[in-house]
């Protein structure tokens, strides 16, 4: 082989300092210091997370000779993108703070993204794994659109502010996380009949957290920080998987697809991650692999396992088993032609979620 013949190149970008535990929202300054931060910084939050954590680290940052100015936004549209941006334009902000959920966060990512600037992930509640990503989720008028958004440069979680969420929101993105294993079966059926490039390290890296989910599932109560504690590490290693393998494959296969249908019929009705916990369950049986344990797992957590439990018809979960397919650009256990109305209510009936 003539030297320089091999010219494969890939970048993967990783949260470079990550601190979790109770209280860490008071080390938000010297995070910042330590990577150099300085100027203004513009927090990105909402209505209800303000109040719980934006003003503190507002507080914190102003104490310690930072500008701070505050934009409060809704859910993450591209209308609410374009104010963010917008905001942080005229403010002329030098790095960007994401503070509260899955929506706050991926709006902090995607401006920052856009703005070719720094930000900061600082999660109030865990009800999925984008906090660590450098993937966000949009919502389009044909259901969300996941897209390449800015990787944290540094990730603050605090279990004592989490922990005081709904603990709904930390059963979703427990649910979202276990939901990995199907996503890596997905990738591996690709490889086999597409010849689709695989990452085993992304893989391993996903799979030991939906195992580490799967295993504390019974251990992880509402009101209890150190439940907390057990979820938080596995949803984050669960968003760096995705930097390894340099897109979502290792976290989203046919039962986000299935979730993303759901959005489309219903939305609203229920948390992604919850659907995604559901729609893990049918294509775990597709897979030929163990739903029974993915079922018993989601019970222990207090996800629900059922249309009923979605809060979701029979008629709605049908139709949205027989549209995934077509919902991205990506081979799955749905392959290309997806499910009859006949399949999928088998399917449904026989993991029990009809």
């Amino acid at each position: 082989m003539d030297e320089g013949s091999f010219g494969k190149v890939r970048s993967m970008l990783f949260p470079r300092n990550v601190v979790i535990g109770h209280g860490v929202l008071e080390d938000i300054p010297q995070v910042c210091k330590d990577f150099g931060l300085s100027g203004k910084a513009v927090i990105i939050t909402g209505g209800k997370t303000k109040d719980v954590a934006a003003e503190t680290v507002a507080s914190l940052l102003k104490n310690n000779n930072y500008a701070v100015e505050t934009v409060s936004v809704g859910t993450a549209t591209k209308e609410n993108l374009q104010e963010v941006v917008d905001f942080a334009k005229d403010e002329q902000a030098d790095f960007l703070i994401g503070v509260g959920g899955g929506s706050k966060i991926d709006l902090a990512k995607m401006a920052a993204m856009e703005l070719e600037m720094e930000f900061i992930s600082v999660p109030t509640s865990a009800s999925h794994d984008g906090i660590a990503s450098g993937r966000a989720s949009i919502k389009g008028p044909d259901g969300p659109i996941s897209m390449e958004a800015k990787t944290p440069l540094g990730i603050v979680a605090d279990t004592s502010v989490i922990v005081k969420a709904p603990f709904r929101l930390l059963v979703a993105g427990c649910a979202d996380v276990i939901s990995n294993i199907t996503a890596i079966k997905d990738w591996a059926y690709a490889e086999r009949l597409r010849g689709e490039e695989f990452s085993r390290s992304a893989c391993a890296m996903a799979l030991y957290t939906s195992e580490a989910i799967i295993e504390s599932a019974d251990l992880i109560k509402p009101g209890v920080e150190e439940s907390v504690w057990l979820a938080l590490k596995p949803i984050i290693v669960s968003g760096v998987s995705m930097s390894v393998a340099g897109s979502s494959r290792p976290t989203s296969g046919s039962e986000h697809m299935f979730s993303h249908a759901l959005d489309m019929i219903v939305p609203g009705r229920a948390l992604h991650g919850e659907q995604c916990g559901v729609g893990c369950i049918m294509m775990m049986y597709l897979h030929g692999g163990d739903w029974m344990a993915v079922r018993d797992a989601l019970i222990k957590l207090g996800a629900p396992t059922t249309a009923r439990g979605l809060g979701v018809t029979k008629e709605e979960i049908l139709e949205a088993l027989t549209m995934a397919h077509k919902i991205r650009d990506r081979f799955t256990i749905l392959g290309h032609q997806g499910l009859t109305y006949e399949a999928a209510e088998r399917l449904a009936k026989i993991t029990k979620v009809i």
